[in-house]
């Protein structure tokens, strides 16, 4: 149980911590439009935006946790990054866009893989650091 729960925090800290730092730096090299650490409300339940993303990183934090465990600890930065990197990007591009009515543009779809594949990857990356403080 301790395992999971620290799984979970250490998920929600890295997008905090790593992912929004990350999509910081984009915003202000002029990559991406949206700033980091947005309070926008989410639909339906009205959460702030950074707060919804935390806590969906923290249920992906459960599954990077398990995932690694299957992987082995050889090259575990790198599974991490890679978890991250490409599973969370093709399931926003997949899923999420178009649940949020963000559409399916095939033009945009290089560009928006590789800005989500930043992201996440600094989401995994972080994820294994808070994990590796806690003491996995």
């Amino acid at each position: 149980m301790r395992r999971w729960l620290l799984a979970f925090v250490a998920g929600f800290l890295a997008v905090l911590c790593f992912h929004q730092v990350a999509l910081g730096l984009l915003h202000s090299a002029g990559i991406v439009p949206f700033a980091p650490f947005s309070l926008t409300p989410t639909e339906p339940l009205g959460v702030p935006s950074v707060l919804s993303a935390s806590f969906w990183g923290g249920l992906w934090g459960l599954a990077l946790v398990w995932v690694l465990a299957r992987w082995g600890n050889s090259l575990v930065w790198l599974k991490a990054a890679l978890f991250g990197g490409v599973a969370l990007t093709l399931v926003a591009l997949i899923v999420v866009f178009p649940l949020k009515g963000y559409g399916f543009d095939v033009a945009q779809l290089p560009a928006r893989f590789v800005i989500g594949f930043i992201l996440n990857a600094f989401w995994g990356v972080g994820t294994l650091v808070f994990l590796r403080c806690f003491g996995r």
